[in-house]
């Protein structure tokens, strides 16, 4: 018999066997994944012809694919009919293949998936409802039908396909995932592929017993440290006279690296197959450390309602109680770790991430909630890569995206077994200047740390669970011995692991004795400084315990928690340890308290760790704070005070990870389309609008008493103008307001010295004297406009001004008239001037001035001029005014005046002939003409002058007015005066008063 037939029949052997143990356990019927291969070839043939049916294609059929040589490929579908069905499956394709083994079931799957496959399969599938090939064997190893069998047991739920080409070598570079199978059969031309590949439970721990010898992995120290843990719990209760009294817990410990082992115990739990005769049936099973592999398991005990406890089974899908209603963990899920990490990028405001991950159901879905949660708290990923063992490709994609990317944090979430291969991979890399955050299935893992990593271990961060005090598990850890055992063969397999001899004599080996001491040697095993996943174990078998206490309480009849009858120990039954578990909640000797909430999670609490490599290159896991889920939002983190935390690639302060440094206050923030949320972009806020907040989406308008400062992040009030003492210009107004005072006193002064001279009796002397005092309080009323405008100085700056100049013009209007009298009244039948003497001239000024008096109080009662704060001129300040509040009574006042003034100018201008001795006619026209002038020029400049500028033409127009018309009328009667004495007398008047100058 040559090598095919030899297979084909082990396989035909196998496939019997498995349909009788099938029928015994009356297991599920989609267990059922091996067609017998005396039906393949008539499976192949019918599905080949619908497949042709269907698409109208030439594919020959396998017995003409099987005489083709190498050199002539069979016939492929057209382009077209390839796109269609990859669009279907979401699967890629291969070049070449010789070989596909499955079953009819799982090929019907095939095309109701839309999955997102992480791994190309063959162009076989293509056509994805025909019948693949016959199984053909290897030119070098062929697989056996045990690894077979394992394989399609244990992924039954997960779609697997077993695969050979000729082109292995080229699937393994484009990314295959990988496990200690498919490693051993990369030479062999052999591929394993699912569709949602495993974690650590087939990925890490393939059964030793079917792999070749030569590709056998250790023992797993960790998994028999966990084992060992619980037989400690275990008697621990036992000899607590309190918690079950009268019962003894027993166990059963299964091989948990293997399929068969774990399904058998499965399957046990069920049938109730008890050798020990500790009671009918299991009543709860504890494990598996692998969130696949208790996906599992749950499957199938979950139909009877055994309940299921796994202490490190962290998938946060298992809490899905219509999947997996029996289940239950004393770790805490995944959701809640991410959460932690989430809550720990937000505390260090690490915004810009990148994140590497492996393949299987703990690291693919942690990954992939990470991802969205981070994103609603406004964290974005750059990249996320997945690592594979076997992927060269796929790894140096990785180095040179640490080595390109701008994020300085990077999060590895992965299993134990992939952070081991990965970091070796790394050793040889140097990526500097990350901040390593690792999860928590590796960072407590002190083993992994070399020299030649700690560029990269150094100030990894990260949340472990919690450490815990257990009294007595160390010393019973390690007082193991290989002899005192009831499996002594598996400890003293595990034995001779541990220090490298051997129990049975050999040439290569030292002989083991039993006697070896335990903590000579450096072990996960032996590590019993920290207890983190032993105290999980050690909690779910006490709330095994509990949940019987709870069973087996009685009172009066009843049970007082479940209100159900009393029950004896021979009652209970693992549906109702399974409701038992809902109502567990006590308190763990460490003060842990331990329940189960509706999905069968147990509080969530995390040490946050960070590593911290000394010179030796030891390292130390030091606890810098805790993550406690059952706190209020925002109080769930906190970092413990005044500790000491190394942060990665030597930083001595925390790493600044971020795509686009925040908007600072003055900017505001804008989303970039074709970027990540995070690489935001920053525009200024437009003149007249801030930002206070970092960040800010929009700039806010600043109210109209306010502007923005400088790097426009505040309201500051804007400064107010007005003209004030202060300044140059108030200064200099101030000064010339003073000395038009000074110079009416110094003329009413040398008036009043001169009284008795006859060119200051010529004008009626009395006006002259009211003329000057009304021109100093015309002075004097400038510099009611200078200062901060009030409610009082307002009203008087107006009043004083329109009544002080009607004052003012009503005497030089007197003088005028007193001259046109007195030169009229000389002419022959003239007798104006008995109707016209000092008595008309003081009560004439007083009803010119009433008049204003009159307007200004209609004014004042009416609308009266107010302070206000002008903003319509500058945008920068507020210029401070007096409002007229009525511009009716403005305009009124000031035509009053102008009214006046043109009457004057008029009468003036008439009496410019007379003669010019002790005759002001000629300096009353000459003052009126530059009054006139002042004011029509003030009316334009008034209203387009803003602000100070205004009032300030207000000020010139009435200094110069006044200056205009004291120099014009006053200054040559003083020189005169003071420098002409011999002209300032009657007889000079005479002559000039003569008929032939009054004639001419």
């Amino acid at each position: 018999m040559d090598l095919a037939d030899k297979q084909k029949a082990d396989a035909l052997d196998h496939w019997v066997e498995w349909q009788k143990e099938k029928a015994k356990r009356n297991l599920p019927k989609d267990l059922e994944v091996l067609p017998s291969p005396l039906l393949l070839e008539q499976m192949e043939r019918e599905a080949a012809q619908r497949q042709r049916d269907r698409e109208g294609c030439s594919v020959p059929p396998p017995q003409l694919q099987r005489s083709l040589p190498a050199s002539v490929p069979a016939a492929k579908p057209s382009s077209s009919s390839r796109r269609r069905n990859r669009r279907r499956t979401g699967i890629k394709s291969f070049r070449r293949t010789s070989l596909m083994y499955s079953s009819p079931e799982l090929m019907e799957r095939i095309g109701q998936m839309e999955g997102d496959y992480e791994t190309a399969l063959l162009p076989t599938l293509r056509r994805v409802s025909a019948m693949p090939q016959p199984l053909l064997t290897s030119p070098r190893v062929p697989p056996t039908p045990q690894l077979l069998f394992l394989v399609c047991r244990v992924f039954t739920e997960k779609l697997v396909l077993i695969l050979a080409s000729e082109t292995c070598n080229e699937w393994f570079e484009e990314g295959a995932p990988p496990d200690p199978v498919s490693e051993w059969f990369k030479e062999q031309f052999v591929l394993v592929l699912a569709s949602e590949p495993r974690d650590e439970g087939f990925e890490k721990e393939a059964p030793p017993d079917l792999v070749p010898e030569g590709f056998k992995e250790q023992y797993n120290h960790r998994e028999l440290k966990f084992a060992r843990t619980m037989i400690f719990a275990v008697e621990e209760i036992n000899r607590d006279p309190l918690l079950l009294p009268g019962l003894s817990l027993g166990y059963k410990v299964y091989n948990g690296c293997g399929a068969d082992n774990l399904i058998r115990a499965a399957i046990e739990a069920i049938n109730g197959n008890d050798p020990l005769s500790c009671s009918d049936q299991t009543l709860a099973i504890l494990g598996h450390s692998s969130s696949g592999v208790s996906d599992d398991i749950n499957t199938i005990i979950s139909t009877v309602s055994v309940p299921q406890i796994s202490h490190l089974s962290t998938c946060a899908c298992l809490s899905d109680k219509i999947r997996y209603p029996t289940f239950f963990r004393t770790v805490p899920s995944d959701r809640y770790q991410i959460t932690a990490l989430v809550e720990l990028m937000k505390y260090f405001d690490w915004r810009w991430i990148g994140i590497i991950h492996s393949v299987g159901t703990y690291a693919e879905e942690g990954a992939s909630e990470l991802v969205k949660e981070a994103l609603k708290e406004g964290i974005c990923v750059e990249y996320r890569i997945l690592y594979l063992k076997t992927s060269r490709l796929r790894f140096r994609t990785i180095v040179k995206t640490l080595q390109e990317s701008s994020s300085k944090v990077v999060l590895m979430f992965m299993s134990l077994s992939y952070a081991e291969s990965f970091l070796s991979e790394m050793e040889v890399h140097n990526i500097t200047g990350k901040q390593w955050v690792g999860s928590e299935s590796w960072i407590t893992q002190t083993h992994l740390v070399s020299a030649d990593r700690k560029h990269i271990l150094q100030g990894a961060i990260g949340f472990a669970l919690p450490q815990a005090s257990i009294p007595g598990l160390g010393e019973f850890l390690l007082s193991l011995k290989p002899f005192n055992q009831s499996d002594s063969s598996l400890i003293e397999a595990i034995w001779e692991d541990f220090f490298g001899c051997s129990f049975t004599p050999t040439n290569t080996s030292t002989l083991c004795t039993g006697t070896e001491d335990l903590q000579a040697i450096s072990s996960v095993y032996t590590d019993v400084t920290n207890f983190r996943e032993e105290n999980c174990i050690y909690t779910a078998v006490y709330s095994v315990a509990f949940a019987l206490s709870v069973l087996l309480q009685c009172e009066n009849g009843s049970n007082p928690t479940t209100g159900n009858p009393c029950l004896s120990k021979d009652e209970i039954q693992p549906k109702l340890v399974f409701d038992a578990m809902k109502l567990v909640n006590f308190t763990t000797k460490n003060g842990a308290n331990i329940f189960f909430d509706n999905n069968g999670d147990s509080t969530a609490k995390y040490d946050l760790v960070n590593w911290q490599i000394k010179e030796d290159g030891s390292a130390d896991i030091v606890s810098i704070g805790q993550f406690d889920n059952s706190l209020p939002e925002g109080t769930k983190l906190k970092l413990k005070d005044n500790m000491k935390i190394v942060w990665g690639s030597y930083n001595n302060m925390v790493v600044r990870s971020v795509c686009r440094e925040p908007c600072p206050p003055g900017t505001r923030k804008a989303v970039n389309k074709n970027k990540p949320l995070c690489c935001f972009d920053c525009f200024q806020c437009h003149e007249g609008t801030i930002s206070n907040k970092t960040n800010s989406l929009d700039c806010l308008t600043c109210s109209p008493e306010f502007r923005p400062n400088e790097m426009r992040d505040n309201c500051v009030p804007k400064p107010t103008e007005y003209l004030s003492y202060t300044e140059t210009m108030g200064k200099l107004l101030t000064g010339f307001g003073t000395f038009g005072v000074f110079l009416s006193l110094l003329i009413t002064t040398i008036f009043f010295c001169h009284k008795d001279t006859p060119i200051v009796r010529a004008n009626n002397s009395e006006l002259s004297f009211l003329l000057l005092f009304s021109l100093k309080l015309c002075f004097l009323c400038s510099l009611t406009f200078i200062g901060r405008p009030t409610h009082w100085s307002c009203m008087l700056r107006y009043t004083s001004f329109s009544i002080t100049f009607v004052f003012c013009i009503s005497c030089v209007l007197g003088k005028t008239m007193l001259v046109l009298i007195t030169f009229r009244a000389r002419l022959p039948g003239s007798n104006v001037i008995k109707w016209f003497g000092p008595a008309q001239l003081r009560v004439t000024v007083l009803i010119f001035i009433l008049v204003q008096v009159v307007i200004c109080r209609i004014w004042l009662t009416t609308s009266p001029p107010f302070p206000n704060m002008n903003m319509q001129y500058y945008k920068d300040r507020i210029i401070l005014e007096c409002a007229l509040g009525s511009a009716v009574g403005f305009w009124a006042m000031l035509g009053y005046i102008g009214i006046l003034a043109a009457l004057c100018f008029i009468l003036t201008f008439l009496a410019r002939k007379l003669p010019d001795s002790f005759n002001e006619s000629k300096l009353i026209t000459f003052s009126m003409l530059i009054f006139c002038a002042v004011w029509i020029t003030f009316i334009p400049a008034y209203i387009s002058s803003p602000g100070k500028f205004a009032v300030a033409v207000e000020i010139f127009a009435i200094l110069a007015s006044s200056f205009g018309v004291l120099l014009c009328i006053f200054a040559p009667k003083c020189y005169i005066i003071l420098l002409r004495p011999d002209e300032n007398s009657k007889k000079s008047l005479m002559v000039k008063m003569s008929p032939n100058n009054f004639n001419s």
